[in-house]
This record gives structure tokens, sequence and C-alpha cells, in this order.
């Protein structure tokens, strides 16, 4: 029996989902953070960990609607209402490595500030500053 996937309509195969997720979270995030991220994971943190990069990376990375540019602009303005700067510096330096320009991370943070409020996009704003000194791009 196949067990098929709600949100891509594709067969179910948890190691291939993993596998694929694991290229894209490298593709986005770097070889240096997967590997400094699962040097540190434990028995306890691994399946979260694996659970994110199958399904997160995956499954949704991976579907063909929307580019990653888009992808990691979108993931700025959902960590920025979540208030989440520590995933927020990860996924700024993940637009950066997507191509996305700096212009950009600054308009999503502007359309945040409005509709997600002025501290929030305060506080993003500090954290993606951050990130992008270390690109040299400020």
């Amino acid at each position: 029996m196949t067990l098929v996937n709600d949100l891509t309509d594709q067969p179910s195969d948890g190691r291939a989902a993993l596998d694929a997720g694991d290229a894209v979270r490298r593709a986005v995030l770097g070889d240096e953070h997967v590997e400094r991220s699962r040097a540190k994971a434990t028995p306890f943190s691994r399946p979260l960990q694996d659970l994110v990069t199958e399904y997160c990376w995956g499954t949704i990375w991976t579907r063909p609607g929307l580019e990653r540019p888009t992808r990691s602009l979108l993931n700025i303005a959902m960590l920025t209402a979540l208030g989440k700067p520590d995933e927020l510096r990860l996924h700024v330096r993940g637009a950066l490595n997507n191509g996305c320009t700096v212009e950009q991370i600054q308009e999503v943070l502007l359309q945040a500030a409005v509709y997600c409020g002025v501290p929030a996009a305060l506080e993003a704003s500090r954290a993606a500053q951050e990130v992008v000194a270390e690109y040299g791009d400020d």
C-alpha cells in the first residue's frame, strides 16, 4: 500500500522527503549550519530535527509553487510576527544565500511593522542587521 501525502499529492516516503529536505536545508542554510545542528542533536532532540527536515524542508520547501527567495521572505515576515529573533537570524542568512537582497529584506520588515506591529519589526530589524553586517552588505 502506498501512502499519499495530501500536501504534495505524491507518494509519501519519509526517507525520500528527509533526504530531499536535507539537500534543501544545506542549500539554503549551508553545510556548516546543518553539520553543527546535527552534531548538537541528542536522542531527545533528533526526532524533532528529523520532523522539521522532512516536513518543512523536504515537503514544503520542495513544492513548485514558490521559488526559494519568496519562501525565505515569507519566513522572515512570519518569524517577525511570531517574535522569534533566533530563527529569524537563521532565515535572514538563508534569504541572502537564496539571492534575496538587503533591500527586499528591509521591505519585508517595513511591511511587517504595519501588519505585525512596530515592536516586533524593530526587534526583527535588529536581528536582521546583525546578519547583514556579517555578510558585509550593510
